[in-house]
């Protein structure tokens, strides 16, 4: 049979070559490319010269990857909340992944619900009593507010999941979220402070009116935290005072800061065996461990303000924060030889043990996204510690990757 047009053989009879190359590129997925070269390619005459080409299109591949690493926009086509259907997420699974920067996506939100991802990201900027997204200042436009973008959207299709019964039923049965495959699953809503933190604060506070209405926010109670469709978190400059002002009711927690978790004092558990590598490199350890982050990665600079959220990890709990987060190049550090240290390691878990016990979710943000490779191997180093939410720009990758067993719980598929 002739190759398609998207399809190129090669066949030698001596050598018993044959090799099917698909270079739709909205389909490309290298490891599953490299899975099926194995397969296909049997050694004989002109193996090598075969596996070298598949190598340099690997190698390519791996490149442009990097330079465009969020794959998403090629699979996914554009949504409105007019086109939204209260089917079209029975397919769907909610995966843990959160998906940063989203509005950075063609088409922001209905990108990561199709995806999967059950957390979503919004940088906001207050002017003139209007809450506008963009990464910076100047990415600021009149047109990109968070309830444009975010808010309207997810009221809307939270209307539909949940419309009156055809039939009787409990008068106060639970809400639905967005995800029909799992209607109990709570959509986080990230909301990073970027400036003027009190006008902010008032401005979504009153936004989330309509919600709070409907009972679709996760709240505290006083005694207890009640799930609900959404979950809304505040980051960046949003002040702590605001979150833990009212003792009885809370439905906007805050973002917690996962490197003052390794302070907590608990008990130590004990130490995994090292590996071979670590023996063998510590035998010719020059103290690199010490400088873990390369230049610009080094922390805050010394005239920096001081935080101003409390410094005792001990005032964080499920009352009052969701995530616990931090950027991974400076907590933890860059992997220097393409794999954490014995001390990132060992700091990596207190952090992930103190949040634990306080009841958060665990988030490293500033993950390297280059090589890939170093990218993913972080990424299951993340899930087998127990990470709570990738941190993700490629929700493509990492919804369709297995990342292996977590610890604590959720078998092999660990997201689902």
């Amino acid at each position: 049979m002739a190759p398609t047009s998207n399809e190129s053989s090669l066949g030698e009879e001596s050598g018993e070559i044959s090799v099917s190359i698909s270079l739709e590129a909205s389909h490309c997925d290298r490891e599953l490319f490299v899975d099926a070269v194995s397969i296909c390619c049997s050694f004989g005459d002109g193996a090598d010269t075969v596996r070298g080409l598949l190598q340099s299109v690997i190698f390519v591949y791996d490149v442009f990857a990097g330079l465009l690493p969020d794959e998403i926009d090629w699979v996914l086509g554009a949504d409105t909340a007019e086109t939204w259907s209260e089917d079209l997420t029975a397919d769907i699974q909610p995966l843990r992944c959160h998906s940063h920067n989203d509005y950075w996506r063609r088409e922001p939100f209905y990108g990561a619900i199709h995806a999967g991802c059950a957390s979503v990201e919004a940088d906001v900027w207050s002017f003139d009593d209007e809450l506008f997204v963009g990464h910076t200042v100047g990415a600021v436009r009149k047109n990109k507010t968070l309830t444009s973008l975010y808010l309207d959207p997810l009221l809307t299709i939270l209307d539909r999941q949940n419309l009156e019964p055809e039939f009787p039923s409990p008068m106060d049965s639970p809400r639905s979220g967005v995800f029909d495959t799992d209607p109990t699953q709570s959509l986080i809503l990230l909301v990073d402070f970027k400036n003027d933190p009190e006008a902010t604060w008032d401005q979504l506070h009153s936004r989330l009116g309509q919600f709070r209405e409907r009972k679709y926010l996760t709240y505290f109670n006083g005694t207890s935290v009640v799930p609900g469709p959404v979950t809304v978190v505040v980051s960046g400059d949003a002040p702590f005072h605001r979150v833990v002002q009212n003792p009885v009711y809370r439905d906007i927690f805050f973002d917690a800061p996962l490197d003052l978790m390794a302070n907590l004092h608990m008990p130590e558990p004990p130490p995994d065996p090292p590996s071979f590598y670590h023996r063998v490199r510590s035998l010719f350890s020059r103290d690199t461990d010490k400088v873990d982050a390369p230049i610009g990665f080094d922390g805050p600079d010394q005239g920096e303000a001081k935080p101003k959220y409390p410094q005792n990890p001990a005032v964080y709990s499920a009352a009052n924060s969701y995530y616990a987060s931090v950027s991974f190049m400076k907590s933890i550090g860059y992997p220097w030889h393409s794999t954490l240290s014995r001390p990132q390691l060992d700091l990596m878990r207190r952090q992930i043990r103190g949040a634990h016990a306080r009841g958060l979710k665990v988030r490293y943000w500033g993950i390297p996204a280059w090589p890939i490779g170093l990218r993913n191997y972080l990424w299951r180093v993340l899930v087998r510690e127990g990470v709570d939410y990738l941190n993700v720009d490629d929700i493509r990758t990492a919804t369709h990757g297995d990342w292996g067993p977590r610890k604590g719980g959720w078998g092999k598929k660990w997201w689902r």
